[in-house]
Formats: structure tokens, sequence, C-alpha cells
């Protein structure tokens, strides 16, 4: 039986914006607060994890413990099959620059590593792993996925991370092209959430 929660404010443990924005329209019909590990002065750990899920519990977990509070961390990414899963667990690490992280020139490394591959399937999917850890320890973690090609060039301006070369399975618009709610409505993060809120949310909202 997973625990439930029941607490006024939850942390995200995370300093993309774009998820912390996510993460709060999800969370949006539940009394909770979120607030942003960036806001609280929380660092970043190491993901030294081999696993989404393992990933997504450490920054839970180093959170939880810091802030005295539960902390919600998300770990996802973009796994191709013609290149045996990356970028996967280091879809963030393939955006690395000089400059900072910049997810333009991660869809340009793909594009160009699916190249050279020569005639491949574009088969992919997004991996979302969600860890809601408390203080005392305690975690509850689930992982969703939603199945989809790559296209190129890049379409859209929505969205963040890969977004723009992601056209989900039976769809006709890129992540990056779809609004925020359409996006939400079938998202690997939302199938994840669903996991989560069916386990420890379920009588808290409305």
């Amino acid at each position: 039986m997973a625990r439930a929660y029941a607490e006024p404010k939850l942390i995200v443990a995370s300093h993309n914006k774009g998820k912390l924005v996510e993460i709060a329209d999800l969370l949006s019909r539940f009394a909770v607060e979120t607030v942003g590990a960036d806001a609280l002065g929380l660092p970043e750990p190491e993901e030294t994890g081999d696993t989404f899920i393992a990933n997504a519990e450490l920054k839970a977990l180093a959170a939880a413990t810091k802030a005295g509070l539960p902390a919600l961390s998300d770990d996802s990414g973009l796994a191709v099959d013609a290149l045996d899963g990356a970028p996967g667990i280091y879809s963030a690490r393939w955006a690395e620059t000089a400059n900072g992280r910049d997810f333009d020139f991660a869809m340009h490394k793909i594009e160009m590593a699916l190249h050279q591959k020569g005639d491949v399937p574009r088969t992919a999917r997004f991996i979302c792993a969600l860890t809601l850890a408390w203080p005392d320890g305690h975690v509850e973690s689930f992982e969703g996925k939603v199945e989809g090609t790559l296209v190129w060039p890049m379409r859209g301006k929505n969205g963040f991370g890969y977004d723009p070369i992601f056209l989900p399975l039976g769809g006709d618009m890129t992540f990056g092209e779809m609004e925020p709610a359409a996006k939400h409505a079938m998202s690997h993060r939302a199938d994840a959430f669903t996991q989560l809120v069916d386990a420890c949310f379920v009588g808290q909202g409305g």
C-alpha cells in the first residue's frame, strides 16, 4: 500500500524551469503548494544512478533530507532505439556545452548520429521516473513512457528539451508544436504522474 500524501507543501527537486511548470500544472487540482529546489537554495546532487528511477530517488531523497519536507523528483529522457537507447539517462548531458545546456545542440547531435547509422528506424520513447520522498527516507517511485518517432528538422517552440523532434505515435504534431494541455494529457510525465496520483493523492483533490 503506497503512502498517502497529506502535506500542504511539496518541494519539486529540479532546477529545470520547464519541468517545474509542468509539475505545478499537473498538481494544480490538489491543495499543494509546490516550491522549486532553486528557490530554497538546494544544490543539484550528482546523478550517479544507472536507471531513471535510481536518479529520481537520489534527487528526491537529497532534497527531502536537506529541507525536512517531502520532495518530488523527476528523472526523464529520450531513448532512441537505433542508438541503443541513448541518450537515455544522459539526455541532459548530451546538451552540455561550454556555455551551459543547449538542447538545439543535443538534437543536432542525435540527428547526426542517426544519419551516420544510415537507413534505420527512427522510433524512440520519452521515459519519466517520478519519485516522492519523505524526510524519513520513505520513497514511492513510478515510471511512465510515451512512444513515438523522431522528425527532422525541429518543429515547434513549445515545451522544452527534445520536444521539437518528438512526434508521438498516431499524432501529427510534435511535443514542441502542441499546446501544453495537449502534451500534458499524453506525455511520459503525465503517465508517471497518473500512477503517482492514483497511489498517493487520491482523495486529496477535486
